[in-house]
C-alpha cells in the first residue's frame, strides 16, 4: 500500500503535464478568437517599455482611472485604458511592496493585499504619491514563495476577505495558511474558514455571498469556485492545525478519508463545503485566477450578474453562474474567450461596461499559453449577441437551459439534440485527479418555452456529486446558427427536493 500511495501522485502529475498539449485543441471546442472578435473585440492597452507591469489585481478610481497592483509590489494609476484607441498615461502611486494580489479603493485611500499584510496607502499631502503606508492587518504567517495572499474589495460592511495559500501544496507551516480571514475596517483579523490549498481571486456572487477560486492540486481534483462559508472546511486538511487560534470556531471532529469522493465525505465531515463550480481540467482552465461579477446592466452583453474568471495557464476567460440548492451553493461554468496574450491573473469591469484583463508569465515551472511576458488587454462588446447557453439551472428531474437567442423549436424538441455525460473526481491527498465514475443519463423529454429562449430537459437520473457535461453541438438557433460555444458544465452538489416556483 505504501508503494501505491507514492506512485499515484507521480502518475497523475505526469498525465497532467502531458495534457498541456491538449490546450491547443481549445479552438475547435471553444470557437476561435477570430470568430469571437465578432462579438467581443480584443484591444491591447500599450505599456511603456520601461514599466514591467505584471498585474496582480485591478480596481478603478472614482475619476475613471484604472488602478493596477503588480507582482513586483508597485501600484500604478492608468489614465486612458478605457479609451476607444488607448494611449494611456501611467502614474506610479506607490512602490516597495510585495506581490500585490488585491487592490481596493475606499474613502480616498488604496488598500492592497500583499504577501504578508493588508496595507492602507494614503496620499496625505495631495501630490499624487502615497506617503503613508499603514499596516491594517498582518495576522498570518509567511516564509516561502507559494504562500500567496489574495484579497477582495470591501464588502458592504467594509471588510476585506483574504484567502491564503498553503506552504507548497501539502503543508500549513505558518499561521492560518490555507484559511480565509476577514479583515475589519479597524484591522481586526477574523478567521472565517479553513481547508484552502492554492486560492486565487476573492469576491461576491450576484447574491453578495463571498467566494474564492481554487487551483487543482492535492484534495482538489480540478480547479473550482468555492463558497467561503463561515465555519466551513473547504477540503484540504493541512490547515486543521490552526483551529486553536481561531476564536469561536471548532476543529472538525474527523478528517476526510483519502481516495474517496466529495459526495461521500461531506456526509462524514459535516463542516465540509463542496466546491460550488468545478472547472473540468484543460476543458475549462488549468490555473484559474481573479474573477469579477458582471454588474454592467447590459453594457457587456447578455451575461449580467454572472462571474467572469481568468485562467493563468491557458490565457482564457470563462463564465460561471451559481445558485443555492438545499442550503448548498452550486452552479455551472461556460467558455467565453480565448486568444489572450499572457497568463491572466485578474479581470475588472469598467464603468463603461468593458472587461479589462491583465497578468504575466513567470520564469518558474508554470507553463503559460499566451506568449507575452505581461499584458493588459480589454474586451469590448460589439453590440452583436452571440448564440450561447446563457445559464443552466437544476430542477428535481433535470435542468433548464436558457439561451441568448431563440432556439430552433424542432431541434430543441428532440431529446437526441441534447448530449449529457457525467463524471466526478477522486477526493484524495495526491495531486489532481482524472475524471472517474462516468455515467450517461438519458434525456427522456424536452420542453421548449413559447418564446424559444429556454429548454427544459428531463433526465432519467441526476448524478449527485457529479459534473454534468452538456454538449449541444447539434442545436441551432431559430436563425440557423450553431452555438458559439457548444459545451457547459454543471456541478451537482444537491438535487432540489421540490420544483422551483416559476419566475
Amino acid at each position: 500500500m505504501r508503494v501505491t500511495i507514492k506512485l499515484i501522485p507521480l502518475v497523475v502529475m505526469l498525465l497532467l503535464v502531458n495534457d498541456f498539449s491538449a490546450a491547443e485543441d481549445l479552438g475547435a471546442m471553444w470557437g476561435t478568437a477570430k470568430e469571437e472578435s465578432k462579438y467581443y473585440k480584443l484591444t491591447r492597452v500599450p505599456i511603456p517599455g520601461n514599466i514591467p507591469l505584471k498585474v496582480g489585481s485591478f480596481d478603478i478610481l472614482p475619476d475613471g482611472r484604472l488602478i493596477a497592483g503588480t507582482r513586483k509590489g508597485d501600484v500604478y494609476f492608468i489614465d486612458g485604458a478605457f479609451d476607444k484607441v488607448p494611449d494611456p498615461k501611467f502614474h506610479l502611486f506607490a512602490s516597495g511592496q510585495d506581490e500585490i494580489f488585491g487592490v481596493a479603493h475606499k474613502d480616498g485611500d488604496i488598500y492592497i493585499t500583499q504577501f504578508g499584510e493588508v496595507t492602507r496607502l494614503s496620499d496625505t499631502d495631495g501630490d499624487g504619491v502615497a506617503d503613508r503606508y499603514q499596516t491594517l492587518s498582518n495576522g498570518w504567517g509567511y516564509e516561502e514563495g507559494h504562500e500567496f495572499a489574495f484579497g477582495s474589495k470591501h464588502d458592504p460592511e467594509g471588510n476585506i476577505w483574504v484567502a491564503l495559500g498553503l506552504t507548497g501544496s501539502y503543508h500549513s507551516r505558518q499561521l492560518f495558511r490555507g484559511w480565509c480571514l476577514k479583515i475589519t475596517p479597524d484591522g481586526t483579523t477574523i478567521p472565517v474558514c479553513s481547508g484552502l490549498r492554492s486560492p486565487g481571486g476573492v469576491g461576491p456572487n450576484a447574491e453578495g455571498v463571498m467566494f474564492c477560486v481554487e487551483s487543482q492540486g492535492p484534495w482538489n481534483g480540478a480547479c473550482s469556485l468555492k463558497h467561503l462559508k463561515p465555519g466551513g472546511f473547504l477540503g484540504h486538511p493541512a490547515s486543521y492545525n490552526w483551529y486553536p487560534f481561531a476564536k469561536g470556531l471548532e476543529k472538525p471532529s474527523v478528517e476526510p478519508a483519502t481516495n474517496s469522493r466529495i459526495v461521500v465525505e461531506k456526509r462524514r465531515v459535516k463542516e465540509l463545503v463542496p466546491p460550488a463550480v468545478i472547472f473540468p481540467y484543460i476543458k475549462m482552465g488549468r490555473s484559474i485566477s481573479g474573477f469579477r461579477l458582471n454588474k454592467t446592466k447590459g453594457k457587456f452583453g447578455p451575461f449580467d450578474n454572472q462571474i467572469f474568471v481568468g485562467d493563468y495557464t491557458l490565457s482564457i476567460v470563462m463564465r460561471a453562474t451559481t445558485e443555492e440548492v438545499n442550503g448548498v451553493w452550486q452552479g455551472a461554468c461556460y467558455p467565453f474567450r480565448e486568444g489572450l496574450s499572457t497568463g491572466i491573473m485578474h479581470v475588472e469591469f469598467s464603468p463603461q461596461g468593458q472587461l479589462i484583463t491583465g497578468g504575466f508569465r513567470t520564469n518558474a515551472q508554470w507553463p503559460v499559453r499566451g506568449k507575452e511576458p505581461f499584458a493588459i488587454e480589454r474586451l469590448d462588446w460589439t453590440g452583436l449577441v452571440p448564440f450561447e447557453m446563457q445559464e443552466i439551472n437544476i430542477r428535481p428531474d433535470g435542468f433548464v437551459i436558457r439561451f441568448t437567442k431563440p432556439v430552433d423549436p424542432t431541434l430543441a424538441s428532440q431529446p437526441g439534440t441534447f448530449e449529457v455525460n457525467t463524471y466526478t473526481h477522486i477526493y484524495a491527498g495526491f495531486y489532481g485527479s482524472p475524471e472517474v465514475d462516468q455515467a450517461t443519463p438519458q434525456v427522456t423529454k424536452t420542453v421548449v418555452s413559447p418564446d424559444g429562449m429556454q429548454v427544459r430537459i428531463y433526465l432519467d437520473k441526476i448524478e449527485e456529486g457529479h459534473i454534468h457535461d452538456f454538449n449541444l453541438a447539434a442545436l441551432k438557433s431559430g436563425d440557423g446558427e450553431h452555438l458559439l460555444h457548444k459545451r457547459a458544465y454543471y456541478t451537482v452538489n444537491e438535487i432540489p427536493k421540490s420544483e422551483k416556483p416559476p419566475e
